[in-house]
């Protein structure tokens, strides 16, 4: 499986929209999150790999679980990198 093939795309809704930076019912724990499809077939580390070298963010941790629409990531950033900025680089706003 090529790099490129591993993140499909962007998850939109509106709970993801809220774990981008949390909300003011939520911890800041909470935030920092961003969704995406991707690749059933990956596992957490490569998920974690590429997307680390693909926007130059350092990932705290991958949680992962498949739906009807696809295998779901989510990926919560280290302190010092913002979700907010990712989205903004991936099109979410």
């Amino acid at each position: 499986m090529k790099q490129s093939d591993i993140l499909i795309r962007p998850y939109v809704s509106e709970k993801a929209m809220n774990q981008l930076s949390g909300t003011p019912t939520q911890n800041f724990k909470d935030g920092n999150k961003i969704q995406f499809i991707v690749h059933r077939d990956a596992d957490k580390d490569q998920i974690k790999a590429v997307f680390e070298e693909r926007f130059e963010v350092k990932v705290e941790k991958v949680w992962t679980r498949i739906q009807k629409d696809g295998k779901h990531a989510i990926i919560k950033l280290a302190d010092g990198y913002s979700a907010e900025d990712v989205g903004m680089r991936v099109g979410v706003f």
